[in-house]
């Protein structure tokens, strides 16, 4: 099989394709056949050799797939060779064959073309877990958004939008605004021009966001507590911002708020699969009856992962970045 790999830590151009042996399914596994991958923020972090995979995991880049089930490990059931799936990987993707544990496909949601649905996989359960199943969004509250046009923020503005949240998003330009109004967020705020804290107190009349879903990590840490609301729950899933940072405590007692640091690709096979249950139960409804739509920007052969990488790196970008096989 073509694979891409970073043999040695750098920028995009250390990215190389090379030929390795085909996967075998494992007991529990399935191979597929990938149509398409996408690019994410951890796969440029795994390339500069900040971000290694888990015990096990391929050192292939790729977090997410969507393909054909090409075989069935020993012990595999509901699933045949042939169905058409999307995947949730811990490392992989950037291939045309893939092993992955049964529990973490999922079927192509309804109205989806395989290719496209390479983009939803990462996000989905990013969004879905974190913003759900950690901190308990409910239809009544505030969700603060930040990178509201990257690939996880459009899916969760989109999905706390329909199921009733206030949604403020947080993007660098006026084109990214807009796409953000356009996906459901009721307030946008420009982060080189306004401040969020304040524009979230604006738009709650004081309250603040009762979720915030925080890309940025210690750089808008104490901001981030600032723009909490009583009892509300910070949900950091990235380090874009700087990885230390301080707290202050009493500010965080006072709002009898919460602070979680979550990460998806390290987690138990079981967690996964769990994960990738809620998601077919309560996301893909709405990807099917197009309440919810991926937002893809640029689709580039796998060859060309190193101008998918420059393109997430310099940030300009709507949504996802898919690479096809």
């Amino acid at each position: 099989m073509r694979a891409v790999i970073a043999p040695d830590p750098g920028g995009p151009e250390v990215l190389r394709v090379v030929e390795l042996a085909d996967p075998t399914p494992a007991p529990g596994e399935v191979v597929v056949d990938v149509a398409a991958t996408a690019v994410n923020r951890a796969d440029t972090l795994q390339r500069k050799g900040v971000y290694p995979p888990p015990p096990g995991a391929s050192d292939v880049l790729g977090l997410e797939c969507a393909g054909t089930v090409s075989a069935l490990g020993e012990g595999v059931t509901g699933w045949s060779v042939g169905n058409e799936v999307c995947a949730l990987l811990a490392g992989g993707g950037y291939a045309t064959k893939v092993a992955v544990p049964a529990g973490q496909l999922m079927p192509v949601p309804d109205g989806v073309d395989l290719v496209t649905a390479a983009a939803l996989p990462e996000v989905a359960c990013t969004v879905w877990s974190n913003v759900f199943m950690v901190a308990g969004l409910r239809a009544d509250e505030t969700l603060l958004v930040h990178g509201g046009s990257g690939g996880i923020g459009t899916l969760a503005i989109q999905v706390a939008a329909s199921l009733g949240a206030r949604v403020v998003a947080t993007a660098g330009s006026a084109e990214k605004l807009a796409l953000c109004r356009e996906l459901g967020a009721d307030v946008v705020v420009n982060y080189r021009e306004q401040d969020f804290v304040e524009e979230v107190r604006r738009a709650t009349d004081g309250h603040g966001a009762d979720v915030i879903l925080d890309n940025m990590g210690a750089s808008y840490l104490d901001r981030n507590v600032d723009a909490l609301a009583v009892e509300g729950r910070l949900v950091i899933i990235g380090m874009q911002g700087g990885v230390k940072g301080e707290l202050d405590i009493a500010k965080l007692l006072g709002k009898r708020g919460a602070v979680i640091a979550t990460s998806l690709r390290g987690r138990p096979t079981e967690e996964k699969a769990a994960i990738c249950a809620a998601v077919v139960e309560h996301v893909w409804p709405l990807v099917a009856d197009g309440t919810v739509k991926p937002v893809v920007s640029t689709t580039l052969p796998l060859d060309r992962a190193t101008d998918g990488h420059r393109l997430m790196e310099e940030g300009g970008h709507f949504g996802k970045i898919l690479l096809t096989t």
